[in-house]
């Protein structure tokens, strides 16, 4: 699920582009006409608002892993620092707006379009939307459906391949999240670290440093990535965590986060001798956050009750927002994915 689509929204003409984005993004997924209308009716509402309300953000458009994990979903973000929105209760209903000549339609039409729908916004501080359209209708409402785990991809250059990728895979009780950061950029890259989602679809029972032996030898025929592993077992209460290579993790407990750094060396390609393995608790108010190097270095991680409580696909996109700016762009491929210990139940998400 290499590829990635950037759009930067900053006047009327690139609505047109997100929603060829999207068109683009179903086809990859295979997607039926109807679930590609609904893609691009999203795509073009979040656009919009974008333009009316923030004055500009950024549409990224992700392909990922449906709840039941089969097939393909797509999944569209809209990031922006903007005003926000001072009422996310009136805005998501529809004939509420701010801007004239609007119908005030645009958030309701996602809520009611997408398979899954999550908004985080604060005054002053601007608002991040995650919109996911399924394969197959019919799995909205559902706390117990939604995956544990959500993340976002940007491409270096607003490149069409990313060299990153994130996934998750039960096996038992065990939940395990793979983030991968294929060694340089573009198609090579990226085939090395699909074919760590691919051994992770394999071998997710495995323990994290066993894991991470078993991706070296499924990567010897790529040019090698930096992975970093975390599993949670629940009937431990624990979460264990090892990496190989330039790829990070942090892991939220009551009110601080502990920083796990990954070995040095290269999955596929130098493996060292030995691999540490971080255990913490993994309680209901844990969260982990996986990062490629594409992350600045002193990321400051987020504090906000209201953000860390969302769904863990939001918490992601914000951290990539507000780790970078137009000023700040990002300067390698960029992945940041978040692990919770249960469903968020942040109101705006999913909401029928």
């Amino acid at each position: 699920m290499s590829r990635v689509w950037e759009v930067p929204v900053h006047d009327s003409t690139r609505v047109r582009d997100a929603r060829i984005a999207a068109r683009e993004a179903c086809a990859a997924a295979g997607f039926a006409p109807a679930r590609t209308a609904a893609a691009e009716l999203v795509a073009t509402e979040l656009a919009t608002n974008l333009l009316k309300h923030a004055g500009g953000g950024l549409m990224v458009v992700n392909l990922v892993r449906p709840p039941g994990g089969a097939g393909t979903a797509v999944q569209l973000f809209s990031l922006d620092h903007g005003p926000g929105i001072a009422d996310v209760d009136a805005a998501l209903g529809d004939g509420y707006s701010t801007a004239a000549g609007s119908l005030g339609a645009g958030l309701g039409s996602c809520l009611r379009r997408a398979d899954a729908f999550r908004l985080y916004s604060r005054p002053g501080r601007g608002t991040v939307t995650a919109a996911r359209i399924d394969p197959e209708p019919g799995g909205r409402g559902s706390a117990a459906a939604e995956p544990p785990a959500g993340g976002i991809t940007v491409a270096l250059g607003q490149a069409g391949q990313c060299g990153d990728a994130w996934a998750w895979a039960r096996s038992g009780r065990l939940l395990t999240l793979l983030l991968a950061d294929g060694l340089g950029h573009g198609p090579k890259a990226a085939h090395a670290s699909a074919a760590a989602v691919a051994e992770l679809d394999r071998s997710a029972g495995l323990p994290p440093a066993e894991l991470l032996r078993r991706l070296h030898t499924a990567l010897r025929p790529t040019r090698g990535a930096a992975v970093v592993v975390a599993q949670v077992d629940p009937d431990r209460a624990e979460i264990a965590l090892a990496g190989v290579g330039n790829a990070g993790a942090r892991v939220r407990t009551g009110d601080s986060w502990t920083s796990c750094l990954s070995h040095p060396g290269i999955v596929g390609a130098y493996f060292p001798a030995h691999v540490p393995v971080h255990r913490l608790p993994w309680r209901r108010d844990s969260l982990l956050v996986a990062h490629s190097d594409g992350l600045p270095s002193r990321w400051t991680p987020p504090e906000d009750p209201s953000l860390l409580a969302h769904d863990p696909s939001v918490v992601a996109a914000a951290i990539l927002r507000d780790a970078g700016s137009p000023a700040r762009p990002v300067r390698d491929d960029t992945s940041v994915a978040v692990l919770a210990p249960d469903r968020r139940t942040s109101p705006y998400d999913s909401r029928l």
